[in-house]
């Protein structure tokens, strides 16, 4: 018989391991000697040091194959009109990305990454892609003002869908990947998840997501503040937080992610659904925060609060908050120059001077 989904989760969490301190002290010596006024290269030069610490190898391997992983799901919580959109917009943008005719497309292919597209819980299958992978847990989450959103199995079986999908890629060679989701109503859940999460208000974590009616964020966050009432869901418990509150993407992404760590590859962040992931899975496991990079700093005030959390300040700030991986994908070129930069400069040894 096989083992519980929770049981497989916590057995994945427990193969994290935390940043090399050897490799990270090796990255700050050779930062040191390199033939440049130290500290020059600005928070590159932290970012080479935190790859060589992820990695165990100093300097860091230079990702040559980054890949986005898109995870889709639907919410039971749009039927409270969170989004302008209805709720077949996710079902269509799952295949416009798979194909390449979204937003993230057209960044992927401007810096050379890759992309997938998992469907872990659309409320209607999308058209099959061969860059769309089926492993649907339900279709779409519960109303979770009313009820909670999924079972703790379901909860588990998704976040085990991520941490498949992800394990596919890093054997077909991927080496950083990004987080990228879909799903209409996915920025009231990451709210609901990271005010569970943080234990902040819900008002400071509900931003407007795609509604541009000035009274979404507070309509917003009174659902989010009922649902915390309702389920009292426990911070250090992030299969129950899901299943109370969250959404079938943010756990395959959380699985996604530790599933990354667990292998040492880098992860890239996105907006506030792909920063309420890694918030649970470095709850899961708490060393997985050595191997994120948070891409950008989304405008959604729960993205800042959960990067605080985190510790991570953004690497681009250009007001983005599609989603999709947009903002994590145009981050790989600084994640590649820094690794690349630690490597290839030369050492103030090898110079010639008079």
């Amino acid at each position: 018989m096989s083992r519980p989904a929770a049981d497989r989760v916590a057995a994945l969490a427990g193969r994290v391991e935390p940043a090399d301190r050897r490799a990270r002290q090796a990255a700050a010596e050779r930062n040191a000697q390199l033939a440049k006024p130290h500290g020059s290269l600005g928070r590159l030069e932290a970012l080479a040091v935190q790859l060589a610490g992820s990695s165990g190898r100093c300097p860091p391997p230079t990702p040559a194959l980054p890949a986005v992983l898109v995870c889709v799901a639907d919410h039971g919580v749009h039927a409270h009109g969170v989004s302008p959109w209805p709720q077949t917009v996710t079902q269509v943008m799952a295949t416009r990305i798979a194909a390449g005719t979204a937003s993230l497309g057209a960044l992927a292919r401007t810096v050379g990454a890759g992309w997938q597209v998992l469907d872990v819980g659309c409320a209607t299958a999308p058209e099959p892609h061969p860059a769309l992978t089926a492993a649907r847990v339900r279709a779409g989450t519960a109303d979770w003002t009313r009820e909670p959103a999924m079972s703790r199995d379901e909860a588990a079986r998704a976040m085990l869908a991520g941490a498949d999908a992800a394990d596919g890629l890093l054997s077909a060679g991927v080496d950083l990947l990004v987080h990228g989701e879909m799903g209409l109503g996915n920025t009231t859940t990451a709210a609901a998840l990271l005010a569970a999460l943080t234990g902040r208000p819900a008002s400071e974590v509900t931003g407007p997501g795609t509604d541009s009616d000035p009274t979404a964020p507070e309509r917003k966050a009174a659902l989010v503040e009922a649902a915390r009432a309702r389920h009292r869901p426990d911070p250090r418990d992030p299969l129950g937080v899901l299943a109370a509150v969250g959404g079938l993407e943010h756990a395959a992404l959380a699985g996604a992610t530790l599933a990354c760590a667990a292998r040492r590859v880098p992860v890239v962040l996105d907006g506030v659904s792909s920063v309420a992931a890694a918030l649970l899975a470095v709850t899961a496991a708490p060393t997985v925060v050595d191997h994120l990079i948070a891409g950008h700093r989304s405008p959604e005030p729960g993205a800042a609060a959960g990067l605080a959390a985190l510790g991570q300040q953004g690497l681009l700030d250009l007001g983005l908050r599609l989603g999709e991986g947009t903002g994590g994908v145009l981050a790989v070129p600084l994640v590649i120059a820094a690794a690349r930069a630690l490597a290839d400069t030369a050492r103030l040894d090898d110079l010639a001077l008079e």
